[in-house]
């Protein structure tokens, strides 16, 4: 189960039209266990970009970056961490 410790999320501007729907971009900070094997000293982030068109949310992409020195790590989320985070970021997008 993830845990979020905090986020910061902004809508993508796409000034020529050139993509269908809204873009967003969340930087959700996670909170992980020592035990766990995404633990990173100084914190795990997911840099997650979200598409909502037609009442539809989905996460174009993520990278799972070290909080402390943003450097992208070599490790995904489960299939059912993916599933939470979209969640989160379906349950946290701006309001309009």
């Amino acid at each position: 189960m993830l845990t979020v410790k905090s986020y910061i999320v902004g809508q993508i501007k796409d000034p020529f039209g050139i993509i269908s729907g809204k873009r967003y971009e969340f930087m959700v900070h996670l909170d992980i266990a020592e035990d766990d094997e995404l633990f990173v000293d100084g914190g795990v982030s997911a840099r997650t970009i979200v598409k909502v068109e037609d009442e539809v949310t989905s996460i174009v992409s993520y990278d799972l970056l070290g909080t402390a020195t943003h450097q992208l790590l070599e490790f995904d989320l489960e299939e059912d961490e993916e599933v939470e985070l979209l969640q989160f970021c379906k349950e946290n997008l701006p309001k309009e």
